[in-house]
């Protein structure tokens, strides 16, 4: 029996369909940079070759994430602001674009935790959680976000929690104020979406950041079995690689095996 000749097809990709964005030279700004979730994520954007405003309201730390920056080859610098304080970040963004002359990324990381019971929480300190992890992330982007428009090109990553799809026993306010992030999150996504600018929601589950090592939620001896900053930093990136015609409209990252 005479066997059957093989087809051979020579499959070569469209390289147009595979191009994905290029990220050097592209300036960020990250609230809550200096430390956690948010310096991980500015190391990251770094090696990626992006220029990195970090924003917070320790100096101290703040100037030596700044030289970690530097010493990476990329344009860095800060802005001591705190996010709940509206006069405060209208002077913080005035000032890094000053520094930066635009903007192309934002990271809206920036945000406190506190636990107990609707009851027990005093209500300065319920209130403070969402000054900060709310207001705080609508003054911040209604201060960039004229930026990105000018352009009609833009990322937006604004960073919830599981704690926002879900409720639990003492975290009211902490869940509040991260069910409110994600209702105003995805409006804007579709606000913005023709402006040629990507809004991103993030609900990662508990990451081994410095937060949740003070809260006792996590431990710093946690690399196997526990989300770590540098997860969460890649999983920002690769959203900022995809192709400007495809948007991540949000993702929760969870650990395999806590």
């Amino acid at each position: 029996m005479t066997p059957k000749p093989f087809l051979i097809i020579n499959f070569t990709p469209n390289k147009k369909q595979l191009k994905m964005e290029e990220l050097k030279g592209k300036k960020a700004i990250i609230t809550g940079g200096s430390r956690g979730l948010g310096k991980a994520t500015a190391i990251a954007f770094a090696k990626e070759g992006i220029d990195v405003a970090i924003t917070g309201r320790n100096e101290k730390n703040l100037q030596e994430t700044v030289a970690e920056l530097k010493a990476l080859g990329v344009n860095a610098t800060y802005a001591l602001f705190n996010v709940g304080n509206y006069e405060e970040v209208q002077i913080g963004i005035k000032s890094i674009i000053a520094a930066f002359g635009s903007v192309d990324i934002l990271v809206n990381n920036a945000g406190i935790a506190a636990f107990g019971s609707l009851n027990d929480m005093k209500v300065d300190q319920w209130s403070e959680i969402i000054q900060t992890n709310v207001m705080g992330m609508y003054f911040v982007t209604k201060e960039v976000l004229p930026y990105l428009i000018e352009k009609n090109q833009g990322d937006i990553f604004n960073v919830a929690s599981t704690a926002g799809l879900t409720g639990n026993a003492n975290t009211s306010a902490y869940s509040a104020s991260k069910f409110a992030v994600i209702g105003m999150s995805e409006s804007l996504m579709k606000e913005v979406r023709k402006n040629n600018i990507r809004v991103c929601t993030l609900t990662p589950s508990t990451i081994a950041s410095d937060m949740s090592i003070e809260l006792g939620i996590a431990n710093k001896n946690s690399e196997d079995s526990v989300l770590q900053p540098e997860d969460f930093a890649e999983l920002i990136v690769a959203g900022l690689k995809l192709p400007r015609r495809a948007m991540l409209k949000g993702a929760s990252l969870w650990s395999t095996n806590p």
